[in-house]
């Protein structure tokens, strides 16, 4: 998709004073609101733009000139004139709201997924107004070292490879030979989430020809034409050889598909079982039993494995297809529909759904690693402790069933709540499980729990309080009537 051009205030050029002083008036034109300041020489307010190119002729020069300068200065510019002083100005307040006002399909506003955040700021990030020698008047070309290209100016892509690992060629040729800077749209496909000019495999056997003769050797002449190479190739760099990403199934690292597949047939997969998930148990047997057994089974868990995991590579730990997040989403409507709220538990969107749930059954309800409370002290209890693997760096809780990195509590600042038998939070002696009635132990006078409290996912505020409710006193008069004794209190929604 071909990028329109952008919009900014006239630098100036030359040495003549007339140039040097237009110089500085643009430069406080260039700023957050284009207020108009007085320019060095009077003008006609009748003035045109061949007026204009006596001093700005070279604006007119460049390889790429924006399509508005043919409407001459005057389509962006606005010249006032008040007794004998000359202002010019933007003829909107901003730069961005000027070069909206002829692109507004690139409007960060009409856009709801996914936006390239240069373009939601200032488009002068990345465009100079008036031309350029690149085209679509970009300040530098997308491709060349750190020091030329302009993605780089932010992006470290493909600068920091390690010794034994890997790079694909295509960065040389520049980061438009696959992305398209402004494309995007409200569906969260991976082409409009990265931008690309189109998606995986489309994309990559632009260059790639799926019928080269040592290419389908590598791919043990398995039909890979139509796959996602996406699943087993980081497209820009990887510690490994061959652009491998991270985590590899281990049949498929050791080069022994035929442990999996038959040769293929009439260009499409065989696979040594009848179906994806007989043949998948026949290693995984103990998770096989773990889904014929649960208490609580997982539907999805009782499809086939390949609906969830990749067979051969991920670039998250478990071989999901997406990230550990998305994975879940997909059929979870209802949660992602949560991540809309601005206030986020970080396991629900960020560490992944399988940090609390388990994934393919379990013995609690909604297939919670613990029940009650117990889930959520495993990380906020005073008496959790993450233990350390020491070889993978990383902590694991819930007997080793979830790992994280090793320093996950501390960089997001997991609270640690200070309670002594059950009570401590939000403040010093309030209950945090059930109130038992103190003249009967065996009957229940407030039934209390993390979630009397807190969402599990998100909220609209902090502290993730329940039905959205900011941290106040008028929250705690949902349980506690007389605020002149807080041991008074009722049952919700009594």
């Amino acid at each position: 998709m071909k990028l329109l051009p952008l919009v900014r205030p006239f630098p100036s050029v030359g040495s003549r004073v007339l140039a040097a002083g237009f110089c500085a008036l643009l430069m406080l034109l260039s700023g957050a609101h284009a207020r108009a300041a007085v320019h060095p020489v009077p003008l006609d307010k009748n003035v045109d733009a061949k007026k204009c190119l006596e001093c700005h002729e070279d604006r007119t020069k460049h390889k790429f000139v924006h399509s508005a300068m043919q409407g001459g200065c005057l389509t962006c510019h606005e010249v006032r004139v008040s007794k004998d002083v000359t202002r010019v100005k933007l003829m909107t307040a901003t730069t961005s709201a000027l070069c909206l006002s002829c692109h507004d399909d690139k409007s960060a506003k009409n856009i709801k997924r996914v936006v390239h955040p240069p373009a939601v700021r200032d488009c002068m990030t990345c465009h100079d107004a008036h031309g350029s020698e690149n085209k679509n008047q970009l300040l530098k070309p997308a491709s060349g070292d750190a020091k030329e290209n302009l993605c780089l100016s932010c992006h470290q892509t493909g600068l920091h490879v390690a010794e034994k690992g890997s790079r694909h060629a295509a960065l040389d040729a520049g980061c438009d030979t696959c992305h398209t800077t402004h494309k995007t749209g409200a569906e969260p496909t991976a082409e409009n989430r990265f931008h690309l000019t189109k998606a995986a495999p489309a994309l990559c056997v632009d260059c790639h020809d799926v019928k080269d003769a040592e290419l389908q050797k590598k791919h043990n002449n398995q039909p890979f034409g139509t796959a996602n190479c996406l699943q087993c190739h980081d497209p820009h760099q990887s510690d490994q050889p061959k652009l491998m990403v991270k985590f590899l199934h281990a049949p498929f690292q050791g080069n022994g598909c035929d442990t999996c597949h038959q040769p293929a047939k009439d260009g499409k997969v065989v696979l040594t079982q009848t179906d994806a998930k007989l043949l998948c148990v026949t290693c995984h047997e103990d998770k096989g039993k773990e889904i014929e057994s649960a208490k609580v089974p997982h539907p999805g868990a009782a499809g086939d494995c390949t609906d969830c995991h990749s067979p051969h590579a991920s670039k998250q730990p478990g071989l999901p297809k997406t990230d550990s997040v998305s994975i879940c989403l997909g059929c979870h409507s209802d949660i992602d529909e949560l991540r809309k709220k601005p206030a986020h538990h970080q396991p629900a969107f960020a560490q992944g759904c399988s940090t609390c749930h388990t994934p393919h059954g379990g013995e609690n309800d909604h297939l919670l690693r613990a029940k009650g409370n117990s889930l959520c002290l495993e990380c906020h209890g005073p008496d959790s402790q993450a233990k350390r693997d020491e070889a993978n760096h990383l902590l694991t809780i819930f007997n080793g069933k979830v790992r994280l990195p090793e320093d996950y509590y501390q960089k997001n600042k997991v609270a640690i709540l200070p309670l002594r038998f059950g009570l401590g939070h939000p403040v010093e002696y309030h209950p945090v499980s059930d109130v038992m009635d103190p003249s009967d132990q065996t009957k229940l006078k407030m039934p209390l729990s993390c979630l009397s409290c807190h969402q599990p996912h998100a909220s609209s505020q902090a502290n993730l309080l329940v039905k959205d409710q900011s941290n106040n006193m008028a929250f705690c008069d949902s349980c506690h009537k007389n605020r002149l004794n807080m041991k008074e209190t009722v049952l919700p929604g009594k």
